[in-house]
């Protein structure tokens, strides 16, 4: 039987914090008469997260635990649970309690109220050291500016999801901070964000570093160019590799035809080939031809590995007339 809610919550190391994020999870759930499943992915701690989990699930069976046999990161976790989910709503939060259980209510009520497909959360008074607030602040600017959707705080881990989103996605590497532009290519574009209460670690230490930043730009112009150009590769490779051969061409010509008019009007000159210009050209030729040689490859990779998953559909008039 689908449930109302699915709370997915990836775990890395968090055997302090799982009992007392659950019994809160569970006193809001149920204070608001809401049937909810809680999976939660242990990503290979090397702690006894697991066993809190196999305990936990012992204890109460809406509790469902899954568990990598290595650490895998965050977006295999989310990806797990996604595929586990049963309920109308997906939620998904951090194992840190530094999410509050207390907005899964209102989390809920915006995405059915409002039908939206996303509500990302806004951690507006965070409880982090400046070293973590300002590249953040400087990362969330840039991806609103290259995805065009108007968020403060993409890599919040509280965000709410209808079931079709999370079940026609698909995130990996460490794209769990771009899941709203993943959404938006796939044609989930109403997104909605929450001002959510940002909680002080009580247990443990913070597991990301500055490297997440600086990987996290290079992931973005990924999701980026994926997400536009896997239908059509040959709309980015033919475009760059059309000015390459066109420059190249009339630069080659015009180098040419310079030759023959100072030979023909008796001026001094240069060889061909002693010129670099010829050669710069030479390169924008190769290169423009590779280019396309690159967006020919891979249409027919395309061709080739064509799913018909790809393509969603979101509504259909017939319905009635298949069941009858």
């Amino acid at each position: 039987m689908n449930k109302d809610l699915s709370i997915v919550i990836p775990v890395y190391n968090e055997e302090e914090s799982i009992p007392e994020l659950l019994e809160w999870i569970f006193r809001v759930v149920d204070t608001h008469n809401i049937s909810a499943e809680v999976i939660m992915i242990d990503d290979g701690s090397t702690d006894t997260s697991w066993s809190v989990i196999e305990a936990s699930s012992q204890k109460d069976s809406r509790v469902c635990g899954l568990r990598f046999n290595r650490n895998h990161g965050k977006s295999a976790a989310l990806q797990m649970g996604f595929d586990q989910a049963n309920g109308e709503i997906v939620i998904t939060m951090d194992a840190d309690m530094q999410d509050s259980p207390d907005e899964i209510p209102e989390l809920m009520k915006m995405i059915k109220d409002h039908n939206l497909h996303i509500v990302s959360g806004w951690k507006k008074k965070r409880h982090d050291p400046i070293s973590k607030t300002v590249p953040s602040k400087l990362f969330n600017w840039v991806t609103g500016k290259v995805s065009g959707i108007k968020l403060h705080d993409f890599n919040c881990g509280l965000k709410a999801y209808r079931i079709d989103v999370v079940k026609n996605i698909h995130v990996y590497g460490e794209m769990h901070r771009y899941i709203p532009l993943i959404a938006k290519w796939n044609g989930f574009n109403r997104i909605g964000e929450k001002v959510v209460e940002h909680r002080a670690r009580k247990y443990g230490t913070t597991k990301y570093g500055m490297k997440r930043f600086i990987t996290g730009f290079l992931d973005l112009l990924s999701v980026t160019f994926v997400s536009r150009f896997k239908k059509n590769p040959m709309h980015f490779f033919g475009v760059f590799g059309s000015l390459s051969f066109i420059g190249g061409f009339f630069i080659t010509i015009w180098v040419i035809a310079e030759k023959l008019y100072r030979q023909y009007y008796h001026m001094e000159r240069r060889d061909v080939v002693d010129q670099p210009l010829f050669f710069l050209a030479l390169v924008a030729l190769i290169v423009g031809m590779q280019l396309f040689l690159a967006g020919f490859i891979a249409e027919m990779m395309i061709q080739v590995n064509e799913k018909k998953g790809d393509y969603l559909i979101s509504e259909r008039t017939d319905e009635t007339k298949g069941n009858a």
